[in-house]
């Protein structure tokens, strides 16, 4: 892991502006003045390396001036010369201890030094006590690296957490937390293969993770093995059920979609609250042309579930088939409550108004769903797998409305 250096960050500012000053009040020191301007004009400019060229000349001017090695710590960080940055930083804090956020400085350059251990200490300190977002930002993801170079997962992944609380948009902080994750992911099922190879555990990852990679036999096989253990085991046929799914979709196989029904329907037997079991039937209902007996079990899940969104607006679907458009409202708009970017809903919600007389709701409706279907990439809008209704048709019967 590398983080990308901020040449905006304060490192350089705090450490330049006290020499400055002592630059200016020692006027007859022409030379070491000059240096300082140029070395300040050309940091303000990012130009690194003249910068390091000027403090160099500088620090041989003025060894004793702390804010002059600081400075060249900065640089030299910048410049990805740590070692140097390191030997800096050292200097000023013999010079003046009090300098600001050298002990962060300091953590980083041995943390990219590979110096762990002794960077953890200053790392901990600048995450989690400076005010400085960018300090704490970088030390963060340094916390990352040490925590996971020193094997201290647990650490890499508590830390993690906080980083992307504190940071929710931040590419850089995503991608390596997200490495730390599937990392930390990866080992916790290694130690379960290690521990227990034949547990229905390891069965069950097994085939979450063939499933994921549409390798279906595999898939089949985990489950049913897992069931071979313990056949009344909940939510095995719903997941067996889910991969005949999958598989009907990419081969469109009758035999799949049968062996899909039969797996919910005995899903439910085994947890008659499994309302995605339920829900599953229900899709299939309506795909069948049988849109009461899809509807009553869109119902019995809502009893059970108010707010699963999808419920909600299949059900909806059914009211608009069974030419009930007023019913179909209510559903809408409670599954537009919970997942306002649901374009199917938006999309059925101009449909239902259309039909029940509201032409100017029927618009407003529309235009939210025009915007959100531009906006959505085709391979992410769900289609809820009620109307058939694929966004091709959509696009169709938006430009009539």
């Amino acid at each position: 892991m590398r983080c990308q250096w901020n040449s905006g960050w304060t490192f350089a500012l705090c450490c330049i502006l006290p020499w400055a000053a002592h630059a200016q009040a020692n006027s007859q020191e022409d030379a070491a003045a000059n240096y300082a301007a140029l070395g300040q004009q050309a940091l303000a400019q990012g130009r690194f390396a003249e910068a390091q060229t000027d403090f160099e000349k500088l620090e041989k001017a003025a060894p004793q001036v702390a804010e002059v090695h600081a400075t060249l710590a900065a640089i030299c960080f910048q410049q990805r010369e740590y070692d140097e940055s390191i030997r800096e930083v050292q200097i000023a804090q013999k010079l003046k201890p009090g300098l600001p956020k050298l002990d962060s400085l300091l953590a980083l350059s041995l943390a990219e030094t590979g110096q762990f251990v002794k960077a953890l200490p200053g790392l901990e300190k600048g995450f989690k006590q400076t005010s400085d977002a960018e300090v704490r930002r970088m030390c963060g993801l340094q916390l990352l690296r040490a925590y996971t170079g020193l094997g201290r997962d647990p650490d890499a992944v508590e830390t993690a957490l906080a980083l992307n609380k504190l940071y929710p948009d931040d590419p850089e902080v995503l991608y390596h937390t997200g490495r730390i994750y599937g990392n930390y992911a990866y080992m916790v099922m290694e130690k379960l293969h290690d521990k227990a190879p034949e547990s229905i555990w390891m069965l069950q990852a097994t085939g979450e993770a063939d499933e994921s990679e549409k390798n279906y036999d595999g898939a089949l096989s985990a489950f049913q093995q897992v069931l071979e253990q313990e056949p009344r085991r909940p939510g095995i046929h719903y997941r067996l059920g889910r991969v005949y799914l999958r598989r009907f979709e990419d081969s469109q196989k009758p035999d799949d979609r049968t062996a899909a029904a039969r797996e919910f329907a005995a899903e439910l037997e085994v947890d008659p609250q499994n309302g995605n079991a339920n829900y599953e039937l229900g899709v299939m209902a309506y795909e069948d042309g049988k849109p009461e007996d899809a509807r009553r079990r869109f119902e019995d899940v809502l009893n059970r579930f108010p707010n699963f969104e999808e419920a909600l607006v299949a059900l909806a679907g059914c009211d608009i088939e069974l030419s009930k458009p007023n019913d179909a409202l209510a559903p809408l708009e409670r599954a537009i409550e919970l997942r306002p970017n649901d374009e199917v809903a938006w999309y059925r919600l101009a449909h239902a108004q259309r039909v029940a007389g509201d032409k100017e709701g029927a618009a407003k409706s529309m235009t939210e769903f025009r915007r959100i279907h531009q906006v959505i990439p085709p391979e992410l809008r769900a289609m809820s797998g009620l109307d058939e209704v694929t966004p091709q048709k959509l696009d169709a019967d938006a430009s009539t409305q």
